[in-house]
């Protein structure tokens, strides 16, 4: 098998992957402004209380959440150096459809955050209770807290079938947001998460030569003067933060962080100065095209967008493991 000796100079020839994916963006953006139930024309579109009220803030929170999702896969895939590792696997979606199926189950649908909120409490009490069971000392264990979150995850799976099965009148709701909806979104929702996601993101971004090194090994990039436990630490944190914000605020949705860091990497290589900005720009592309099919395809009806994520996503990501299969 032939390795690649400079796997982080690779591809230098696709350093247009960023402006076009930029251009792609903002383009549509501004043609998913137009697209929906209710139809009007670009003169028309700037006086609608729909589009400012409705449409606009829909399509920055997808965009929002999209960028979110896959920075943080392109950190976790560098942390775990696994690329098949995405945002969830330290059960934050897990522990935030538990709080949401709570919140739904005791009527918490007429407040305004009321099933965010409860989602947002419980994938945070999540992650720290993996935490603690993952450190020992000052010292934080990936493969134990890689473990520990797959086993939350089917823990809180299957207290969640539980609860639908006491429950039946409520599953319908449980399921719909444990599949991933940005049908309630607002300007609230958009600032609540652009604090966390615009700090978040610039953390990953000042530690991504950090992130290169510790694709190599944990003890080259010790040696090499990187403080490998606190900038694991700091990553997890500001990325688990990142995830629980934008599930909390549209619901769980896969394959986002773990499908568009991985074709990304296929593209512009490995290095994270590189994969980190392209990731934040192509996953709210990826994002905002899956929202917008989601919407229209079953009109005036409204698809799960988590359903689309992974029809489009599994498929593809299958398609790249198999035509690469010799690189792993």
């Amino acid at each position: 098998m032939k390795h690649n000796t400079n796997p982080l100079g690779a591809h230098r020839r696709n350093r247009w992957l960023f402006p076009v994916a930029v251009v792609l963006l903002v383009v549509a953006m501004a043609g998913c402004s137009l697209a929906g139930y209710v139809h009007f024309s670009w003169r028309e579109m700037w006086h609608s209380p729909i589009f400012w009220n409705l449409r606009l803030p829909r399509i920055v929170l997808s965009v929002l959440v999209g960028s979110t999702l896959s920075v943080c896969g392109a950190a976790y895939q560098s942390i775990f150096r696994n690329p098949l590792t995405d945002p969830y696997v330290l059960g934050v979606s897990s522990g935030a459809s538990l709080g949401a199926a709570v919140a739904i189950l005791l009527g918490w649908q007429a407040y305004r955050w009321g099933i965010g909120g409860m989602a947002l409490l419980t994938a945070l009490l999540t992650v720290w209770a993996i935490y603690r069971i993952a450190s020992l000392g000052n010292r934080l264990h990936v493969t134990t807290l890689l473990l520990t979150g797959v086993c939350f995850t089917f823990l809180m799976t299957a207290v969640i079938s539980f609860l639908m099965v006491l429950h039946q009148d409520k599953m319908d709701s449980i399921i719909f947001w444990t599949m991933g909806s940005f049908a309630s979104a607002s300007w609230s929702d958009v600032l609540i998460l652009l604090p966390v996601a615009v700090v978040g993101m610039a953390v990953v971004l000042y530690h991504s030569r950090s992130l290169n090194l510790l694709l190599v090994g944990s003890e080259v990039a010790q040696s090499l003067g990187v403080e490998v436990e606190r900038v694991k630490r700091s990553l997890l944190f500001f990325t688990t933060l990142m995830v629980a914000f934008a599930v909390s605020g549209c619901g769980v949705i896969g394959f986002v962080g773990l499908t568009v860091p991985h074709c990304v990497r296929l593209l512009v290589g490995s290095d994270n100065r590189r994969v980190v900005p392209c990731s934040l720009v192509v996953g709210g592309f990826f994002m905002l095209l899956c929202d917008t099919l989601a919407r229209t395809l079953l009109q005036p009806s409204e698809l799960p967008v988590g359903s689309l994520t992974a029809l489009i996503g599994a498929p593809l990501f299958i398609y790249l493991l198999y035509k690469n299969k010799r690189s792993y």
